[in-house]
């Protein structure tokens, strides 16, 4: 039951934030790829992440400390599927911190994506719709049915679910008058109790209960009959199915743009469209059909930009500096001092998690880097690599071995044992000459040597690719 290493590789850097060699020893040698694709769609089949060590380190209420818990568990889930789902309902529903302050609301949300991720459209959309972060960065909290605000009904329709072009200015307000009276009920003043997570709460009096007409049909509508049409909508499917494949497979142009542009693979989101119709939105159903699909097998490895997020926490898992709770992992993310946000590593890339620039979210692929952040990126990288007592970095050079083979077997060692990266011909190049450099000055330490080889591969523009 073996599977092929390389994929696998590819498969746990798109659908989770990679893989330790001893992680892809074990995949490989002992499932096929279809049985890894059905185990991470069906995460309940292996434990949960103990957390409750994590609040002694990373206890607080500060949005940092939160972000940082989130990261704990990106690198050391067994659910990895659902972290990554976490962080994609994150990107295409974002809510900032910017406007909330309120770091268990957004703490909430996050937990949230992580329960309904592998769920179903609807319940995704019915949860988001009742979240009081949602709510209130919406301004949902400030509809009422007397003096209706359409900024979640808009927002839901042209970047939630629809896109634009597929609904009408008369839907928004009859979507709007729907969600009249979904509230959340006032958390207890912070000072002097502190944050304390909000609640859902519908105002039967504050709804509007006349007819409504909407996307073609008609009834005395609320929000889960909104959402219920929506889901049924070809264009849901197809909107839905291009972020999946903007997020998991390769990097399209950003989200405004779709209405003029045409996808890059028209088959594979069509592909994905028919099975979200069929399964009326499953996420699971429609993953599992992406995962296993020609077009995700020979998606372009290694072509891909990794987002900041992904960059992090897949360095962290690599290295396994974090492979249990300890000080400073939030710190590389965002951090506070004296009230004040400090960028960390992270957000200095571009990625601030829990604080996005804008509704839509934050601009991916090539976006991502630019000549001030490709520096960030690769400094982040050649930093966490550097120190060899790192139980992930000793135990790769230990995989390597000495520095007796041929300069190019070393080379191929060290791309091998990052999760098979492939870099460009001149790159290939440059790593062949420095592991001759380094067999000719042979150090008392061969380990120095292969150590200063896999530094210097991961530093590689390559690496920033997944």
């Amino acid at each position: 039951m073996k599977s092929d290493r390389a994929l696998v590789a590819h498969l746990m850097r798109r659908a989770g934030f990679g893989a330790t060699p001893a992680e892809l020893d074990a995949l490989s040698s002992e499932h096929t790829y279809e049985e890894i694709v059905d185990g991470l769609v069906n995460p309940e089949r292996f434990p949960e992440l103990d957390v409750t060590l994590i609040d002694r380190y990373y206890g607080g209420e500060p949005v940092a400390v939160h972000v940082g818990k989130w990261l704990y568990r990106m690198v050391n889930t067994q659910r990895p599927l659902e972290e990554k789902m976490s962080l994609f309902l994150h990107h295409i529903f974002p809510v900032a911190w910017g406007k909330s302050e309120h770091g268990p609301s957004l703490y909430s949300e996050i937990e949230m994506f992580r329960n309904v991720g592998l769920t179903d459209m609807k319940t995704i959309l019915l949860e988001l719709s009742r979240d009081p972060a949602m709510l209130f960065w919406l301004d949902n909290n400030e509809n009422h049915k007397d003096e209706i605000n359409e900024n979640y009904g808009r927002e839901l329709l042209e970047l939630f679910s629809m896109g634009v072009g597929n609904y009408t200015e008369d839907d928004i307000k009859a979507a709007s008058r729907a969600f009249t009276g979904w509230t959340f009920r006032q958390p207890l003043s912070l000072y002097p109790n502190g944050h304390y997570p909000a609640e859902f709460m519908f105002v039967a009096d504050d709804h509007d209960y006349s007819k409504k007409t909407f996307l073609g049909e008609t009834g005395n509508f609320d929000g889960e009959d909104i959402i219920d049409i929506i889901v049924r909508q070809p264009a849901t499917a197809r909107f839905i199915s291009r972020h999946l494949y903007n997020f998991f497979v390769e990097d399209e142009v950003q989200v405004p743009s779709w209405a003029t542009e045409p996808p890059k693979d028209e088959a594979a989101i069509q592909q994905l469209s028919r099975v979200f119709l069929d399964t009326g939105g499953q996420m699971r159903a429609v993953l599992s059909e992406l995962f296993n699909s020609d077009f995700f097998k020979n998606a372009r490895q290694f072509k891909k930009v990794k987002s900041p997020t992904e960059l992090v926490a897949g360095v962290l898992k690599q290295t396994g500096e974090f492979s249990s709770p300890k000080p400073g992992m939030f710190q590389l993310a965002i951090t506070t001092l004296n009230g004040s946000l400090i960028e960390g590593p992270m957000a200095i890339m571009g990625q601030r998690l829990m604080n996005p620039p804008t509704v839509e979210g934050w601009h991916t692929g090539h976006e991502w880097i630019d000549s001030g952040t490709l520096s960030e990126r690769i400094g982040f990288v050649e930093s966490q690599f550097d120190d060899m007592n790192k139980p992930g970095v000793s135990d790769m050079v230990q995989r390597i071995g000495d520095l007796d083979a041929e300069p190019s077997e070393l080379v191929d060692r060290c791309l091998d044992i990052l999760g098979g990266i492939s870099v460009s011909e001149q790159t290939y190049a440059s790593l062949v000459d420095y592991a001759q450099e380094l067999r000719n000055i042979k150090d008392d330490s061969a380990s120095v040597g292969v150590h200063n080889l896999l530094q210097m591969t991961a530093s590689t523009v390559d690496y920033q690719f997944a």
